[in-house]
């Protein structure tokens, strides 16, 4: 089966873990210009540019020009899909965490009510 194109949603988008980044700094950041992205990857721009091109087409990012340069600013709502996606699973892990407390209350209330006798050291009796 082929791979569906980097443009056919936003899954397929964010996938990329480079773009995943850029996500994230325009997320934290606000609004930044493809120079600012790309000391802060460390990218070429060429690199950058071509990732920013895919989330465009998502409408994950979107350009503003001012002046000479190009500012990308997130557009979150297109994140919807994938926030909605992830939350489906809110309640397992929910439910893990759960159990997980549960066992180490447990144990912590077990070992306070009989502590496990010392051994004595070698030599001693």
């Amino acid at each position: 089966m082929p791979r569906a194109p980097t443009t056919a949603d936003v899954f397929n988008a964010i996938a990329q873990p480079r773009r995943r980044q850029i996500v994230d700094l325009l997320a934290r950041r606000g609004p930044l210009d493809v120079g600012a992205l790309v000391v802060a990857l460390g990218l070429s721009q060429p690199v950058v540019s071509k990732h920013l091109g895919v989330l465009r087409k998502v409408g994950v990012v979107a350009v503003i020009k001012q002046g000479k340069q190009r500012v990308y600013n997130l557009v979150a709502e297109k994140l919807k899909s994938v926030h909605d996606w992830v939350m489906t699973f809110a309640e397992h892990w929910g439910h893990q965490l759960d159990r997980i407390k549960e066992r180490a209350e447990q144990r912590a209330h077990e070992q306070t009510e009989s502590p496990s006798p010392l051994k004595p050291r070698k030599g001693q009796s």
